[in-house]
């Protein structure tokens, strides 16, 4: 006879999975306690990496189901949630999300809704990437200093870069600026300030 378990995650120690039990009981789904795994992990973990997740899949066996609240629960991006959506479809197990209207994603339609989804999560992937490239673009053209901040400041580079025209050695410099030889190497190359 088909069994029904649960999966709740948060992501933190400080927070519960009692909101995620009380939605998957009111969804009409009767989950025995010892079918319910909760787990304190973050989403950045691939599911099929994680301890409680793992201990799950093992005791599933085909035709079981497995709830799920929101498709982050399994998944943080889409190639974690393909992989485990394809590891149920593989064990005959359903995967059902609350959040898309108690969606099986091992069936038909659920695989076409797990295409598109990930279909908009790289979208927004790649908006971001430009977003960010831009910002970048407007920072420097602005004359916003980029990366880590400078070690040292354009007068300390001015004479480090003296010092070594008058014959000082690298190693010394960097001993006396307290900075790596391979930033001072760098100073000397650099013709900027």
């Amino acid at each position: 006879m088909p069994r029904v378990f649960a999966y709740a995650r948060v992501s933190t120690v400080d927070q519960l999975t009692e909101n995620q039990r009380e939605q998957i009981a009111a969804a009409g789904y009767r989950v025995d306690g010892r079918r319910f795994v909760e787990e304190k992990v973050s989403g950045s973990v691939p599911a099929q990496m994680r301890a409680g997740f793992k201990k799950l899949l093992e005791r599933m066996e085909a035709g079981d189901t497995l709830v799920v609240t929101k498709l982050d629960r399994i998944g943080r991006d889409s190639i974690d949630v393909q992989a485990t959506v394809e590891l149920c479809v593989a064990e005959d197990i359903k995967l059902i999300v609350l959040q898309l209207g108690n969606l099986d994603l091992t069936s038909s339609s659920g695989a076409l809704m797990v295409k598109v989804l990930a279909a908009v999560a790289d979208f927004e992937r790649e908006l971001i990437i430009e977003r960010t490239r831009a910002g970048q673009a407007r920072a420097r053209a602005a004359g916003t200093h980029m990366g880590r901040p400078a070690k040292t400041t354009a007068a300390q580079r001015r004479t480090i870069r003296s010092r070594l025209a008058q014959g000082n050695t690298v190693s010394a410099v960097a001993r006396d600026y307290k900075l790596s030889r391979a930033t001072v190497i760098g100073i000397r190359e650099s013709q900027n300030t």
